[in-house]
Formats: C-alpha cells, sequence, structure tokens
C-alpha cells in the first residue's frame, strides 16, 4: 500500500549495501508511520462500505418482497378455495365484489388468472406467461416467481390444481407490479445507509485524532533529541517511552554509547599522535638550527644526515597513521573485499623484506602449507598487516638471528612470523596493541603503531592475532588466524601427517 507524504505522493526510503561479499538486504520503510496506520484502519473500511451496500440493498429487498408475496399468496389461496372441478371441467365461483378489490390498487397494477387442465383460460388476464412446471409437482402449494407482462417488471405467485387422472393440473395466477415493494426496499436502504453518510466521516475523524493522540510520545521524543547539544551523547531515560517505542530508544542509547566511545578513542589518538609528532618535529628543527651554524662541511654533513633520518621516521609515522586511518574507515569495510590465497601473499611479503633482512644478518625463511589457502579479504591492508609483523619481528631481533614466516592449513588459515629476537615479557603483552606503546629497555627505533594496525586490520577481517613465546622458549611468536573459505577448505587436502616445505629466503 502507498505511503502518502505531505504534499500527498508517495516516498520510501530504501537502505541498500554492497553486493559481492558483503550483501545487504534493501529495506524499504514507510515515510510517515502516522499515514501507514491512517492508511491500514481506513482502506479495510472504505473496503468494507460497498460490500455493506449491496447486503443493504439485498436484506432490504428481501425484507420488502415477504408481506406482498404473503398477500399475493392469501389471493392465490383464496381462488383454488372458490375453483369448483368436475372431471376436466374446471369453474370458478369468484363474486364481482372480489374481482373488484383484486383490480383495486392506487399504486400497482393486479392481474389473476385460472387456467384449465387444457391450456383454456378459465377467468382472469391472458398477460400472464404459463408458468414452468415443477420437476415434482405438490398440489396447491404457492410458488412464487419474478417475470414481466406489457414491459412491466411483475412478482407472480401461482399454485397447479391437481384435476381427473391424466390430465395437466389446473393453475392459478395472481401477478402484481413491482411500484410499492421498491418503495418500501428504497425506504430501509435509505434509513440504512444515509445515517452511515455521517457516521463514516465522523469515524475517520475520531481515527485521525486517536492516531495523533497515540503518537503525541514519538513527537515529544523527538522535541526531546532535537533540544540537546550536538555534544550531549547521554542515553535518552526510557521511564515515560511508550513500551512498543522502548526497544528503539534502548537499541539508539547502545548506538549513541558505541559513538561516544569511538569519539572519544578518536579524540585520545589525535593527542597521542599530536605528542608523538612533536618529538620528530622538535628534532628536526634543532637539527636544522645546528646545520644551519656549522660551517664545518663534515658537522654540516652529519647534520644533514640526522636531519634525513628524522624525517623518514615522520614519514614513516605519518604513513602508519594514515594506514591506521584505512583499515578504520567504513568504505575499507564495505569494499575490495575479494578471495585471495593466503600463502601466496605471505611469500610475497617475506620476499618483499629480503633486502632488509640480509643488511642486518638475519636468516629470513618461509615455510609454506603446499596448498592453496583462500580467505576473503582486501589485499592492500593483509599486506600492510604481515609487513607490519615481519618489520616487528627483524626489528626486534638482533644480527645473526632468525625470522620464520610459516602458513598452515587447518579449521582456520593460519599465517605466524616468528623469531629468536629479544621476546616481549608476558606482563607487556596485553599493552603491546595499543596505540603508541613501546616495550621498555629496547633501544630499537619505532612508533608504536605497527602492531595495533595489526590487530586493527585482523579484527576487520574477522580474524584472531595471538602472541605466544617462540620455539626453545626465545623469542616472540606472532599467530594470526583468518576464518577460510567453505569451498577451499572443503577441498583442501587435511593437513595431518605432512610437514611444510621450508625453504630459506636470506641468509
Amino acid at each position: 500500500m502507498a505511503k502518502p507524504d505531505a504534499q500527498g505522493g508517495t516516498k520510501t526510503t530504501a537502505v541498500a549495501g554492497a553486493r559481492g561479499n558483503n550483501p545487504f538486504v534493501s529495506f524499504e520503510y514507510p515515510n510517515s508511520l502516522f499515514g501507514e496506520i491512517l492508511d491500514w484502519m481506513l482502506a479495510p473500511l472504505l473496503l468494507l462500505w460497498p460490500i455493506s451496500i449491496a447486503a443493504t440493498n439485498h436484506v432490504a429487498s428481501f425484507i420488502a418482497n415477504q408481506p406482498y408475496d404473503q398477500h399475493l399468496a392469501d389471493n392465490v389461496s383464496a381462488i383454488v378455495q372458490l375453483m369448483k372441478i368436475e372431471g376436466d371441467r374446471v369453474t370458478v365461483n369468484l363474486p364481482a365484489s372480489a374481482r373488484t378489490l383484486l383490480r383495486t390498487d392506487d399504486t400497482d397494477a393486479l392481474f389473476y388468472q385460472v387456467v384449465g387442465p387444457n391450456t383454456k383460460i378459465v377467468q382472469g388476464d391472458r398477460e400472464i406467461p404459463w408458468p414452468p412446471l415443477p420437476a415434482k409437482m405438490q398440489a396447491g402449494k404457492v410458488l412464487f416467481r419474478d417475470d414481466r407482462i406489457n414491459a412491466d417488471a411483475v412478482r407472480i405467485a401461482y399454485a397447479f390444481v391437481p384435476v381427473a387422472s391424466g390430465q395437466s393440473p389446473a393453475v392459478v395466477q395472481v401477478a402484481e407490479t413491482l411500484r410499492k415493494r421498491e418503495a418500501l426496499s428504497s425506504s430501509i436502504i435509505s434509513g440504512v445507509l444515509l445515517p452511515q453518510f455521517a457516521i463514516i466521516p465522523l469515524a475517520v475523524i475520531l481515527v485521525y485524532m486517536g492516531l495523533s493522540r497515540g503518537i503525541a510520545p514519538l513527537r515529544l521524543l523527538q522535541d526531546r533529541i532535537h533540544r540537546r547539544r550536538p555534544s550531549d551523547l547521554s542515553p535518552i531515560p526510557v521511564t515515560r517511552v511508550p513500551d512498543e517505542v522502548r526497544p528503539v530508544v534502548v537499541a539508539f542509547n547502545q548506538m549513541m554509547g558505541r559513538l561516544e566511545e569511538n569519539l572519544q578513542a578518536q579524540q585520545r589518538f589525535i593527542a597521542q599522535a599530536a605528542h608523538q609528532m612533536r618529538t620528530p618535529l622538535t628534532g628536526l628543527k634543532t637539527q636544522t638550527e645546528i646545520a644551519l651554524s656549522e660551517t664545518d662541511p663534515a658537522q654540516m654533513r652529519l647534520a644533514l644526515q640526522l636531519i634525513a633520518e628524522s624525517t623518514d621516521r615522520a614519514s614513516h609515522m605519518i604513513n602508519q597513521l594514515l594506514m591506521l586511518a584505512r583499515a578504520e574507515a567504513s568504505h575499507e569495510k564495505l569494499h575490495n573485499v575479494v578471495p585471495l590465497d593466503l600463502d601466496a601473499l605471505a611469500r610475497s611479503v617475506t620476499e618483499d623484506w629480503v633486502v632488509r633482512a640480509l643488511a642486518k644478518h638475519i636468516d629470513l625463511g618461509y615455510e609454506d602449507c603446499s596448498c592453496p589457502l583462500m580467505i576473503n579479504g582486501v589485499p592492500l591492508l593483509l599486506r600492510e598487516l604481515l609487513t607490519n609483523l615481519i618489520d616487528n619481528a627483524i626489528k626486534y631481533t638482533p644480527a645473526g638471528g632468525r625470522v620464520t614466516v610459516r602458513t598452515r592449513a587447518e579449521r582456520l588459515a593460519i599465517v605466524e612470523v616468528e623469531d629468536d629476537g629479544i621476546g616481549i615479557p608476558v606482563e607487556e603483552r596485553d599493552s603491546i596493541f595499543e596505540r603508541f606503546y613501546r616495550v621498555l629497555g629496547t633501544d630499537a627505533e619505532g612508533s608504536g603503531l605497527g602492531l595495533p594496525i595489526a590487530a586493527e586490520i585482523a579484527e576487520l577481517h574477522q580474524a584472531k592475532i595471538d602472541l605466544l613465546t617462540g620455539s626453545g622458549d626465545h623469542g616472540s611468536l606472532f599467530r594470526v588466524s583468518f576464518p577460510r573459505q567453505r569451498e577451499a577448505a572443503e577441498n583442501a587436502a587435511p593437513p595431518t601427517n605432512r610437514s611444510a616445505s621450508s625453504f630459506p629466503i636470506g641468509l
């Protein structure tokens, strides 16, 4: 049913999501809840009104026919009583006063007819048509039918009177036009329908007023929300909210709570980012002033190298901040999600770090699972996740150490990054995924954003990231478990009793 808007038009609101890996069902909501309820209340009423008129007309005709049919039946019975049958001869001793009474009517025309067994009219009017013979004849029973005489609609009462054996019965018929019946039926219909023309508009007005009164709490709730300050995200009290609207208000309060938490997190993040950015910028300014004051080319070159290193650190931090913002963006959550092979992606990212590992004299190795490891994900974000984990492992592993990247095909798709570096104390493992947090006691450079970015991307892909102790109780092992594609998981060979192939990538 159409939902009228304020101008009498029709509007619908559609909420649709992206197709493919992020399907959303499209819903249509009424533009006006008031109009929707009013439609469903008045439409049945307007539909039933013509049915009521037709039913009233039928009942009025039935009521109007009853007394006049009885009068016709009495006339037929009276004439049958006056008939005299002798063999196949039929006579009617109808007094003149009775014949005059049958003809006397100020409104309708009356006709009567007596027909003998040889279809000869004994007495009365010839205009009345011959009646149909019933399948089972009941002598003396008065029957009724509608017919026409001289283009006028009439009501006919008739009865069959048996005569001598083997002869067709005699027939007595009395007919009357329908003017009195129609006048009575019209009076009944007018008496019933005329009040409805006043009652139905009154009912519409009362329904409208009742609905207006019923949705008044919604308008009060709307006014209460509009009067709030833009920064007020406190919950809406539900004490005076109607029961039907309370779940919506509770859900709205929960959404506002999540929004406030996100805003607070963003404010903390901006404050922390501003603090972290202030340090390299201050260092850049100081080193620039030192370089400007130097006259020795060697010292000036050293100062410029420090400026370049500080610039690289600041650039790296800005890139990580941008990647963290991208990981949190809803656009990335709804688009660019494609099926991909986690094993191939991990191999490609590991190969990108060979030069860095060689420069630090670290043995970088990769162990594959020897089968496609299909998941759904955003390739750009997953590459950043693996990059941050490998970067973290190389950064905190001393020269001569080992870093291993491996994939495993189980119920979940698993990728691990293991190193034999300094490790992370157990008491600090709950804090390393916080933004700008760095493990104390290390001199490795970093912004404290790599692992939080990895955790954010893992959560976006419905994956779980765990920090464990490396083999031999040395170093760290980061394990990320992704949900696998159903088809790939069913077709993949079980990984039991099969060792992963391993090959060194770096020395």
